[in-house]
């Protein structure tokens, strides 16, 4: 039997089948066969699936208890080809590329479902136009050649492998859920916020704040109405363009502190609060639909549940099952260790060779032993800090680790100049845009990190814009971040294959950390596990450096316990 078939869920209810040869052509005839699960059970020899959309196939196999061990996602090589081909953007579905393969019209893809909050059962309904498996096969043949066609196919392919891998974890995630006690958040919400009144008003302690708020202005103003505190603010004699934190913490008024205070729990209220819990927790799990490759750097995101943003209080409320503990590792300082795997500086690999603090060891090297000052300097060359402290900073970095500036230096112009940068994979950025809040969030950009080094967000794909220094921002950070998340990839894929011979389960995945659940017994052995899948996934995605890419391990029973 062949290792490889292809299927395609037919429209009554059936499922059509082939076997796969060495060049990714039918070896075989189509067959049509009554029950999707029994299709691929019966067939336990395949060790990779060829399917439109692993959206659409593999939440129903595993809600038979079926799990494939690969996978290869038609729609989103498709969209990892057309980045390539510098054509991101347009419609990325099998239809579109089957229209383009024949000179037809394109057909626009299908808008993005909402997240329906506690209806597991229809996270993953088909999106898009379903085809008959002839015509995805003939999808997947051009896919091949086009592969075959770019400067790295051997990359190309890795890469395509590491994104449908990706994909079949995320939708194993989903199904099996984040470990959530509802009664531990209820006590927390409680503690944090007081009783809630009837008919769904702000609870006690927010109407507390905002009556503080209230009384150092001198008058009723709302805390939740930003035009309204900087209105206040302005009437007190002072000025300021928003009620963002960094502002205002250093004004000097008595409306401050309860401010900033009624902030911080307003968000809690509304992104984690009762309403949240009745949404998105059902049978003692957290179930947000996680979505792979939903960036242009490839990080994830999730369609609803804001996942990726559990506030720290709120992690109290994820505690592992009786006798199960929660892993959870922290990867040490990965951009760093990968902007030295992607450009070779000799100096900075020999650093992140070490299973130590790599800014201390940078510092060592370029900054006298100052940690802070190696750090912002690094941030600084991977964000795009050419001004006041991080020129100076920079300057520091190039002396020392000259190829590594050099790398994101090039990348940088390149931007500028509106090319193409790539990932170490082939990842590929997108045309110039411009800049928003909004859009960093998009794409994938961590928010915080980028307001450290850089004097200015970075650039955004979707945008119109003419702004050369944000396009050269974004393809500095885009060069590291994008080959950060291929490498996650992969090791998501190594450390899944390990974990199917245990009962242990991936539950969680944001970046640059992995949570699994798992009997306390194997606690050790999944350590172990997190460890060698970062080695291995090192080595598939960079080759043989010295670069290590150590994490942080905690085994808890409380997510809140492992920082």
């Amino acid at each position: 039997m062949a290792d490889r078939w292809a299927l395609a869920p037919a429209e009554d209810g059936g499922v059509d089948v082939a076997p796969l040869g060495p060049d990714g052509l039918p070896a075989g005839p189509v067959r049509r066969e009554a029950d999707l699960a029994e299709a691929v059970r019966s067939r336990p020899g395949v060790t990779r699936w060829v399917w439109r959309s692993t959206a659409e196939v593999y939440p129903r196999l595993l809600a038979t208890g079926v799990r494939v061990e690969r996978g290869y996602d038609i729609e989103a090589a498709e969209t990892l080809l057309l980045g390539h081909e510098g054509r991101y953007g347009e419609p990325r579905s099998a239809a579109a590329a089957l229209a383009r393969l024949r000179g037809g019209p394109v057909p626009p893809d299908p808008p993005q479902r909402p997240a329906e909050p506690g209806a597991q059962s229809s996270l993953f309904e088909p999106r898009g136009v379903p085809l008959p498996l002839t015509d995805l096969l003939a999808v997947y043949a051009e896919q091949q050649r086009r592969t075959d066609a770019t400067a790295r196919p051997d990359r190309m392919r890795l890469l395509t492998a590491a994104e449908s891998a990706g994909m079949l974890v995320a939708a194993e995630m989903n199904r099996t859920g984040l470990p959530w006690r509802a009664d531990v958040h209820r006590a927390v919400l409680h503690d944090l916020l007081g009783e809630r009144y009837t008919g769904g008003g702000e609870p006690r302690r927010l109407a507390e704040l905002a009556d503080e708020v209230s009384a150092a202005f001198g008058r009723r103003v709302r805390p939740d109405l930003p035009a309204e505190v900087v209105k206040a603010f302005a009437q007190a004699g002072i000025k300021v363009s928003s009620t963002r934190r960094w502002e205002i913490e250093s004004v000097d008024h008595p409306a401050v502190k309860p401010l900033i205070e009624y902030k911080r729990l307003y968000r809690i209220w509304v992104a984690h609060g009762w309403s949240w819990l009745q949404d998105w927790v059902r049978d003692g799990r957290f179930r947000p639909e996680f979505l792979a490759g939903g960036t242009v750097t490839g990080r994830w995101v999730t369609n609803g549940g804001g996942a990726l943003q559990i506030p720290k209080v709120i992690r109290r409320a994820v505690v592992a099952d009786p006798g199960w503990r929660l892993v959870v590792a922290d990867a040490d300082q990965m951009e760093p260790r990968v902007l030295a795997a992607i450009s070779r500086d000799p100096g900075l690999m020999e650093v992140a060779g070490r299973e130590t603090d790599l800014y201390q060891s940078v510092s060592d090297h370029a900054f006298s032993g100052d940690r802070a000052q190696a750090k912002l300097a690094v941030l600084g060359a991977v964000y795009g800090q050419t001004s006041g402290d991080g020129l100076k900073n920079l300057a520091a970095l190039r002396r020392r680790f000259p190829k590594a500036v050099a790398y994101v230096d090039e990348a940088a112009r390149a931007g500028e100049e509106g090319r193409l940068v790539r990932t170490w994979l082939g990842r590929t950025s997108p045309p110039a845009a411009r800049t928003t809040d909004d859009a960093v969030e998009e794409a994938g950009i961590p928010v915080a990190e980028a307001d450290q080094a850089s004097d200015s967000r970075p650039w955004v794909p979707g945008y119109a814009s003419t702004n050369s220094r944000a396009r050269g921002r974004f393809a500095r950070n885009f060069v590291v971040q994008g080959s950060a998340a291929d490498w996650a990839l992969l090791l998501l894929a190594a450390l899944r294959r390990t974990l199917s011979d245990m009962a242990a389960e991936l539950v969680f995945f944001q970046h640059d950390e992995v949570i699994v659940h798992c009997p306390a017994e194997e606690a050790e052995a999944v350590t172990a596990a997190i460890r060698q899948a970062a080695d291995l996934a090192g080595r598939l995605t960079f080759g043989q450096t010295p670069v290590r890419f150590p994490f942080t391990t905690a085994v808890v029973e409380c997510y809140a316990d492992a920082k």
